[in-house]
């Protein structure tokens, strides 16, 4: 039976009170109706139910996440197929990653999408002008996910600017892609097509995080190594000059978690205390100075404690353990989720908003953030030029946390 006139009006009043709660009216200015995409009418919206995330990731223009029944999805700028739905088209909202792999985490790069699947392999899908996807080809866009070469199984992954690391159910890391700076750690500075073994110099690394140009790795130890660019100190050894191998981070500091940002370089310590250093340019190193470079760890200033940071692109973000996000740096496009633009946060500022965060989106290539509430409900703010925000608009900016739509 066709829906009556009423109908549709109701349904449309029901979804612009749904957004307004979800804090999607938080935005520069008001959006008439006509700026609406056209494959999003009220009544369709309104009929799609979130997905259920317990994980995101962040690219620059894109963003992704795994649901809870291990499904991928991405959206947002697709011109290299980084959505890996089979497309280049732009997408507002998530869509599923083609070819019906069981993801258990996906890692979004600078215009590539790495995962791995529940069986432990690593997929790769978007751009490949450098061998960032790791199959072994130069084949320069995949539009769906391709196997990352060998027959390895692994434990952890990240994806970088144009390369991705990633550690073995045998703890041994590997890294594939751009080597411009020596960010894949094998002492030589030419890229590769296929994974290579890390040099680590007998090292046992947990986890490898791939950033801008520099990577870090944890050792079962607890202590920090980073290797690759460091004209800003992002590799943390108290000196400046690129490296081909993974160096100390100094000061003895033990970690819990780490992020490698695009210039700059954040960590948890085993006490939950926060710690960043390299780029300082807005802030983004949290200790309330600006324009003073860190080639050493410095603490994030206030007595806050921490689960985890992401180091972003001149900004970072943290979820407490009282389950809040602070974020500090770079706010240009009100990536600090604070209702503001334009201004920049020498040390941590609350996400408003109210919600109870989990998780972040570990390293932001871009001006967005993206983060998964207790509730298995994805949430992004900052930059929406190209959809990466995920709320079904291309609303020139979030302020606030927006929730993520329903998939498209």
């Amino acid at each position: 039976m066709p829906t009556s006139e009423s109908t549709r009006t109701s349904r449309a009043a029901a979804l612009v009170l749904l957004l307004a709660a979800a804090g999607c009216g938080q935005d520069e200015s008001p959006v008439a109706p006509e700026a609406r995409p056209a494959d999003a009418s009220p009544a369709v919206a309104a009929a799609v139910a979130p997905l259920a995330f317990v994980q995101v990731s962040t690219g620059i223009n894109h963003s992704c996440g795994v649901t809870a029944d291990d499904r991928a999805y991405c959206w947002g700028y697709n011109w290299k197929g980084e959505v890996g739905d089979g497309s280049t088209t732009l997408r507002r909202a998530p869509r599923a990653v083609a070819g019906g792999l069981r993801f258990r985490f996906v890692s979004a790069g600078h215009s590539f999408t790495c995962g791995l699947t529940t069986d432990d392999r690593a997929y790769c899908w978007g751009s490949n002008e450098n061998g960032e996807l790791g199959i072994g080809s130069t084949a320069l866009t995949q539009l769906t996910p391709r196997q990352v070469s060998g027959s390895r199984r692994y434990r952890q992954l990240r994806s970088g600017s144009n390369y991705a690391c990633a550690v073995t159910l045998a703890d041994v890391a590997f890294c594939w892609g751009d080597n411009f700076y020596g960010q894949l750690g094998i002492g030589l500075a030419s890229g590769t097509n296929a994974p290579v073994q890390v040099k680590t110099g007998g090292l046992v690394f947990r986890r490898v995080l791939a950033g801008g140009g520099h990577t870090c790795g944890l050792t079962a130890d607890n202590k920090a190594w980073c290797w690759g660019r460091n004209d800003f100190g992002q590799v943390g050894d108290g000196a400046r000059g690129n490296s081909l191998a993974p160096l100390p981070v100094a000061g003895g500091l033990t970690f819990a978690q780490i992020s490698a940002g695009t210039l700059h370089t954040c960590g948890v310590t085993t006490d939950n205390r926060a710690y960043c250093w390299g780029r300082n340019a807005a802030g983004g190193v949290g200790d309330g100075t600006q324009f003073v470079e860190r080639d050493a760890p410095v603490a994030v200033a206030g007595a806050l404690r921490f689960s985890g940071v992401s180091a972003g692109y001149e900004h970072s973000c943290g979820v407490t353990l009282a389950k809040a996000v602070y974020c500090w740096g770079l706010n240009g496009d009100g990536q600090q989720g604070d209702n503001t633009k334009g201004n920049v946060r020498l040390s941590p500022m609350p996400v408003l908003g109210g919600l109870r965060f989990s998780s972040m989106g570990g390293m932001s290539f871009g001006p967005h953030n993206c983060a998964v509430t207790t509730e298995n409900r994805a949430y992004c703010w900052g930059n929406n030029r190209e959809g990466e925000v995920g709320d079904n608009t291309e609303r020139w900016r979030r302020l606030v946390p927006t929730a993520v739509a329903g998939p498209s």
